[in-house]
C-alpha cells in the first residue's frame, strides 16, 4: 500500500500532506510506504505504474467545512480525458489521468483530507489544521489496519468509517 502525501509546503494549509506523512511511525508491514510526494505530481504518478493493493492519498481539502475538518472517503478516480502533465503543479485528478496516460491502472483509493483555511502563500499549518495533525495520523493507522485486514476498498461503497471534526 502507498501512502501518499500531497501539497505544496510554501502555501500554508496546502502543507497538510506532507506535514501528516512526516509524524507517521514507520509501519512494521515491508508492503506500505509512505512518502511525501509534496508538489511532484509526475514522481506520484510514476510510482502509481507499479502494482499497489491501494493508495492512501493525504491532502488539504477547499471548501468542505470548517478548517480542520478532517474527512475519509473513498474516491472512485474518475477518467477525465487528456492529461495535463505538469511536474510542479498537478492536482490528485490531473495524476490519476497522468497513470491512464502512461498506460497504468489505479489501484483502489483511500483520500484522507482536512478542510483548510489558508492557501495564501507562507510556511507553516493555520491553527486549526495543524490542531488536526494528530487526528489525521490516527485516521491514516485506522484506514490502514482496515485495508490490511479486509484488503483494498471497494470503490462502490465509501468508507463508513468517514470522521468529521468541527472546530468552534
Amino acid at each position: 500500500m502507498l501512502i501518499a502525501g500531497i501539497g505544496n509546503i510554501f502555501l500554508g494549509d496546502d502543507g497538510f500532506g506532507p506535514e501528516v506523512v512526516r509524524r507517521l511511525p514507520p509501519h512494521p508491514d515491508p508492503g506500505v510506504r509512505a512518502v511525501d510526494y509534496g508538489i511532484r505530481g509526475m514522481h506520484l504518478a510514476y510510482d502509481l505504474l507499479d502494482p499497489w493493493a491501494a493508495l492512501v492519498l493525504i491532502d488539504a481539502l477547499p471548501d468542505r467545512g470548517a478548517p480542520g475538518r478532517i474527512e475519509v472517503f473513498a474516491a472512485a478516480p474518475e477518467d477525465t480525458g487528456a492529461a495535463h502533465l505538469d511536474a510542479h503543479a498537478m492536482s490528485p485528478d490531473a495524476v490519476f489521468a497522468g497513470v491512464r496516460a502512461l498506460g497504468g491502472a489505479l489501484p483502489p483509493t483511500v483520500v484522507i483530507g482536512c478542510q483548510v483555511a489558508c492557501v495564501a502563500e507562507g510556511i507553516g499549518l493555520s491553527e486549526p489544521v495543524a490542531a488536526a495533525l494528530d487526528e489525521a495520523v490516527a485516521a491514516v493507522g485506522g484506514v490502514l489496519a482496515e485495508l490490511l485486514s479486509a484488503g483494498a476498498p471497494d470503490d462502490s461503497e465509501p468508507l463508513r468509517r468517514a470522521t468529521a471534526r468541527q472546530e468552534d
